[in-house]
């Protein structure tokens, strides 16, 4: 069997060995990271960990181009995948290797079961593995994305030089609550005594009390970092990790949230990092992250699934030429909050094709169908899937117009896939 067919048995395996997908907690991972040696000295040079509601992926990818722009070797842990499990876990920017991802896999697998049997989910097996390879390469700086919340978060079991908070608003309701301040404190679990904090705007009181609580040193945006527009680009201000004040001037626009580059941008200072202007300016060039604003011809994809994430979108959109009409493609997950999602897009779509998500959490096209409708908005089709709904948005598109695929991780990635799989260089356009 080679690589790529033991990875697919490896992770159909771990789909199934645990009985629910996401069960919160440090309690078994930690015995399994313990048995692995990741506690023993620290996986990288530096460790940067980001959470927050949204803007993690946007920040991690920044944080990853600029170290590497500076000479650095990274490497990268982050979720979920849109086509290949491989996208969660980089090296210098590259996709890890079948091979590496199975033999971490094996190494987990070994220390789970002895000396006696522990039960891990997916999410934590996966963190587990990569966490092993990426300490058994000690890069500069390695870059951790939470996956769900913070403090209970597989990835908390390591302790980062520097944390970054993005955001705190609504989502992931049924593990983390519907009080914007408790789930501010749990995204500052990733948090620890005296290290540095590397603060966004859209956050609660509950975060600065821990920081305060912990005796964390803070930055904010908006506070100690501070970006504007210029002519010639934006600019940035901020700290090094000595203190010394720091300012870059003429920055290119990296086609992701310029809050989230600010924050990338003290989160490296505080790693040590001299920044370098002409480095910097090459990190943000070179950066990208598919499925976020992501335009393919005539079709952008973005992973959207929240009313805070669906109202960037809208602004962004909205800062462009108008198309003569705009097609979007939703399909969005029944915990997610649609209503406040069509409400913020509302204004940049001209009509919608619903489509239906599978499993558990997933939600039909008829349902949002419905949704729309209720908010006044015009349904030109419902499809059972978001592939389905690409087919006949494909045929039906006229010249000009646009069509904007949004909602849901699993809606992006099934119409990636199938862009892919008609092995074209870009969608129709």
């Amino acid at each position: 069997m080679d690589a790529s067919a033991r990875l697919n048995d490896w992770l159909s395996r771990l789909e199934r060995q645990h009985p629910v997908s996401i069960d919160l907690g440090l309690e078994r991972v930690a015995v399994v990271a313990e048995r692995l040696g990741l506690t023993e000295r620290p996986i990288a040079g530096r460790v940067i960990t980001v959470a927050g509601t949204n803007g993690k992926g946007s920040t991690v990818a920044m944080v990853e181009a600029l170290a590497r722009a500076h000479g650095l070797s990274t490497a990268t842990y982050t979720s979920p995948h849109l086509l290949r499990y491989n996208e969660r876990l980089r090296f210098d920017g590259s996709e890890a290797e079948d091979a590496v991802l199975v033999e971490g896999f094996e190494r987990v697998e070994a220390a789970r079961l002895a000396p006696s049997a522990v039960s891990l989910t997916y999410f934590e097996a996966g963190t587990l593995a990569a966490l092993w390879a990426i300490a058994e390469r000690h890069p500069d700086v390695a870059v951790l994305e939470v996956g769900l919340g913070g403090r209970l978060d597989a990835t908390n079991i390591i302790d980062p030089d520097v944390a970054v908070i993005t955001t705190v608003a609504l989502d992931h309701a049924d593990f983390l609550g519907s009080d914007v301040e408790l789930i501010g404190r749990e995204k500052a679990g990733i948090l620890r005594p005296a290290r540095p904090a590397v603060l966004g705007r859209d956050l609660t009181d509950s975060v600065f009390r821990v920081a305060d609580e912990l005796g964390c040193p803070t930055w904010r945006l908006g506070d100690a970092i501070r970006r504007g527009d210029t002519a010639s680009g934006w600019h940035w201000e901020g700290q090094g990790h000595r203190g010394e004040e720091l300012s870059l001037a003429a920055l290119p626009d990296p086609g992701l949230p310029l809050d989230n580059a600010a924050l990338a941008l003290q989160a490296v200072a505080l790693a040590a990092v001299a920044l370098d202007a002409d480095a910097c300016r090459r990190g943000l060039e070179s950066v990208s992250l598919p499925g976020r604003m992501q335009w393919l011809g005539r079709w952008c994809l973005d992973v959207a699934h929240n009313p805070h994430a669906a109202t960037y979108l809208a602004a962004r959109l909205a800062a462009q030429p108008r198309p003569p009409r705009r097609l979007a493609l939703l399909g969005m997950l029944a915990d997610k909050d649609a209503p406040g999602v069509i409400e913020a897009l509302s204004s940049q779509v001209d009509a919608w094709v619903a489509v239906g998500l599978d499993g558990p959490r997933g939600r039909n096209g008829k349902e949002l169908r419905t949704l729309l409708e209720a908010y006044g908005q015009t349904v030109v089709h419902v499809a059972e899937t978001p592939r389905e709904g690409a087919d006949w948005l494909s045929s039906r598109l006229a010249a000009e117009e646009q069509a904007l695929v949004c909602g849901s991780f699993l809606t992006v990635a099934d119409v990636l896939a199938w862009h892919e799989d008609r092995g074209q260089g870009r969608c129709p356009s």
